[in-house]
């Protein structure tokens, strides 16, 4: 807890008329035992100097800077001592508007409302900082080993990257050889400059540099057996051909590539009903094993046929079901079987997300179909879509003028077989005309889906279980948060490289899989340091349980949305901290309130909400409003808007928490008892365009939401007080506007009935 503050007034970032010596003279009229010295400086970004000769001479425990947001400049202001911020400028003056909604014209005397309003925003800060401690170090001795989970070309990638590095590492694959799926390519994409031309694999060179290698340990016919432990002190048990090896392991690379899609999707399309219609997987298969190649080739990228016929099922069997809830059921019907069961769309889209993979890869496979035949044989490709990632549009330009390669955008209404050909019916193409195509082979895309089955991948011995939870977000992808951290996944230490998290080519493969290796590197650094990863990178606070007034609910260890915590026999929860990414989901779960960060707890927001003055008569002063603010997506986005000068009502007061997840009911009771009119939890989007970078956060927040609406019931305050609004990041210029209604709904419904009391 600090008990010398140092408090500093940065004169350059403040501005707008707001009486600054006022606002230090309050802070110090009722801090006065906790502040040892206040300053108004000319610019903080120069007063570095100054700040650590005041720590070093006044023996500060604490120094706590007024002016720019928190997320300014942050990395100038590296002391000896806790530092933390009151954000005067972007959510206080820049985002002040007159109470009629007038924009505000500073002068050289701040209005009642803004000053007030800083004078809360600071008060506020001295609490946060009373209440908060320096944490004890969570540092580790960690292994500096990796494990690497497949041995395809990411995998081999990562091991050999990693190794460079300077680490040891464990490769586990579930084949009797090194190589995956590009054992069974002919040729690979281009894979450095020009980028124009296909590119040998040299799987070879690439294996050999692995068994090669005294510092790596390579298992095959092998899967994991268990995961235990925390980043960097992993222990993994590895089933090899009955035998279980143990390996001490600091963190994990997931490169278990992709299985193709079940083929029953691409039935409508002539797959597994006629010999001369194939995958693109099956067909690079035929070209290495120097199979005759036939005269006519067709590459048929649109599968919208496909997709029609499985709606068309889908909905016949929805009505079916229907019809059968209508009528009384008779004995041994297939109510079951003919029921629609939406998982088959869901898995027919991982067409759709490997379309740049197969839309590169069929143009690799009809060139090498005319090189194998000297050109005696014509490749066509059908497109609905042609994607092409990135540089590899040169490779696409090149085989536009390709001698043998037809392409041409098309509309395949059906694929038959006749006599001894096929014939593909091709509608509104690029040559203006519908036409018939006649090939001796059509070759159908193949669907990758992620392996992310029990037997190939990790066997966590967690308490939430041995699998990656809830992989049906990502539509059974490894990843945790695509838009924002690529790489991660839910369980810390454990990063997915290659086609197990997002289809890839084979030179994005190889990028995956380096950066995957700089995650996992940099999660064991973070662990022998005692410091989290992302997001909230370098952050040295963890959990702290008070086991004495636990009651063994299991709220912390099934809401952890990175499972941080196990339990013993008794259910008591065992931390990892390792594990932890210093959400604060678990305290925000817990109905006890045994949870708590030396930096970030109950008690601490509870205080900073009791500083905030509230005034009695709501008609002439107005209401008052609490914004617990998620300091990923809400809270820049309200610095975004202040930046723009986008403001919104002055009776807000805000308080950035760490994810809406962290929020604790009694943060809304204690603002209630104070006389707060209204509470928004502002955070990030939640359901299918989920943003939270804590995975559930916003989730879990408004699940939580119900329990609260009756508490407040109960209480005999109206629910609708207590809002969750979902932001994003980069929605600044409607946030205001968010807020401003919410206010205007408070307004209408008058003053809380706990005002005064």
């Amino acid at each position: 807890m600090a008990e010398k503050i140092g408090v500093y007034f940065d004169l350059a970032n403040i501005g707008g008329g707001v009486n600054v010596q006022s606002l230090a003279d309050e802070a110090t009229k009722k801090w006065g035992n906790l502040i040892a010295l206040t300053k108004l400086v000319p610019e903080l970004a120069k007063a570095t100097d100054e700040i650590r000769a005041d720590i070093e001479a006044q023996g500060l425990d604490g120094v706590l800077l007024c002016g720019a947001s928190p997320r300014i400049d942050n990395e100038l202001y590296r002391f000896a001592v806790p530092v933390d911020y009151v954000n005067l400028r972007e959510q206080c003056v820049l985002a002040y508007k007159n109470p009629d909604g007038s924009p505000y014209i500073p002068a050289a005397t701040a209005p009642a409302n803004l000053q007030q309003m800083a004078q809360d925003y600071v008060q506020m800060g001295v609490a946060k900082m009373q209440k908060s401690t320096p944490p004890d170090s969570a540092a580790i001795e960690v292994t500096r080993r990796i494990l690497v989970i497949g041995g395809g070309w990411t995998g081999l990638t990562a091991a050999a990257e990693a190794v460079d590095m300077g680490y040891e590492v464990v490769l586990v694959e579930k084949a009797d050889k090194l190589g995956g799926a590009v054992i069974n390519m002919p040729t690979a994409s281009p894979l450095g400059p020009s980028w124009e031309y296909k590119s040998p694999t040299n799987l070879a060179d690439k294996v050999a540099k692995i068994t090669g290698n005294m510092r790596i340990t390579v298992y095959l016919n092998a899967v994991m057996a268990k995961l235990s432990g925390q980043p960097g002190q992993y222990t993994a048990e590895i089933n090899v051909a009955g035998e279980v090896k143990t390996e001490a392991i600091g963190s994990v690379i997931l490169a278990t590539g992709w299985k193709p899609l079940d083929p029953k999707y691409l039935e409508p399309m002539g797959l597994g009903k006629s010999s001369k219609v194939v995958t693109a997987a099956e067909f690079g298969k035929m070209l290495l094993a120097d199979a005759p190649l036939p005269k006519r080739v067709a590459f048929v990228l649109d599968t919208t046929m496909a997709e029609e016929a499985l709606k068309a099922k889908a909905a016949e069997a929805e009505a079916e079901a229907a019809a059968a809830e209508q009528a009384p059921q008779a004995e041994g019907a297939e109510g079951e079987e003919k029921a629609f069961v939406k998982a088959d769309l869901e898995s027919f889209a991982h067409l759709k997300y490997s379309n740049a993979v197969n839309s590169v890869g069929m143009l690799r496979l009809a060139n090498t179909v005319c090189e194998k035949t000297a050109d005696k044989s014509q490749a066509y490709i059908l497109y609905k879509n042609m994607t092409v990632p990135g540089i590899l549009e040169r490779f696409y330009k090149k085989m536009q003028d390709r001698l043998g390669v037809m392409m041409t955008k098309a509309d395949v209404t059906d694929i038959r077989e006749d006599d001894d050909h096929m014939v593909v019916e091709c509608k509104n193409t690029l040559l203006g005309q519908d036409f018939n195509l006649e090939a001796d082979l059509v070759v159908l895309p193949t669907g990758l889906v992620p392996t992310t089955a029990k037997d190939v991948t990790v066997q966590f011995d967690y308490r939430q279980g041995p699998e990656f939870p809830d992989l049906e977000l990502f539509d059974g992808f490894a990843d945790s948060n695509y838009i924002c951290f690529p790489y991660e996944t839910r369980r810390t230490g454990v990063y997915a490289a290659g086609c197990v998290r997002q289809p890839l080519t084979l030179d994005a493969c190889e990028v995956d899989a380096k950066g995957a290796v700089l995650k996992a590197v940099q999660c064991l650094e973070a662990a022998n340091l005692g410091v989290a990863v992302h997001p909230r990178a370098l952050d040295n606070s963890y959990p702290v349980f008070n086991f004495v007034r636990c009651t063994q609910c299991k709220r912390c260890t099934e809401e952890c949305p990175f499972g941080a915590l196990d339990d013993d026999e008794k259910g008591t929860p065992k931390p990892n901290p390792a594990r932890c990414r210093r959400c604060g989901t678990c305290f925000g779960a817990c109905p006890e309130r045994v949870i708590s960060f030396a930096n970030y707890n109950i008690d601490q927001i509870g205080s900073m909400i009791r500083q905030v003055v509230v005034p009695a008569d709501f008609k002439k002063e107005g209401p008052r409003v609490l914004i617990l603010a998620c300091e990923n997506d809400a809270y820049p986005a309200l610095d975004m808007a202040g930046m723009r000068r986008k403001a919104w009502s002055p009776y807000c007061r805000i308080i950035p928490v760490r994810c809406l997840g962290s929020v604790n009911a009694i943060w809304i009771s204690d603002a209630m008892s104070k006389g707060f009119d209204g509470v928004v939890l502002l955070g990030c989007k939640y359901g299918d365009d989920y943003q939270c970078h804590f995975i559930k956060g916003s989730e879990i927040c408004n699940r939580r939401m119900q329990n609260i609406a009756e508490t407040l019931d109960r209480l005999g305050v109206q629910p609708e007080r207590v809002a969750q609004l979902e932001v994003a990041i980069d929605e600044y210029d409607k946030v205001p506007t968010m807020i401003d209604n919410f206010v205007a709904r408070i307004t209408a419904l008058g003053p809380n009935p706990f005002k005064g009391m």
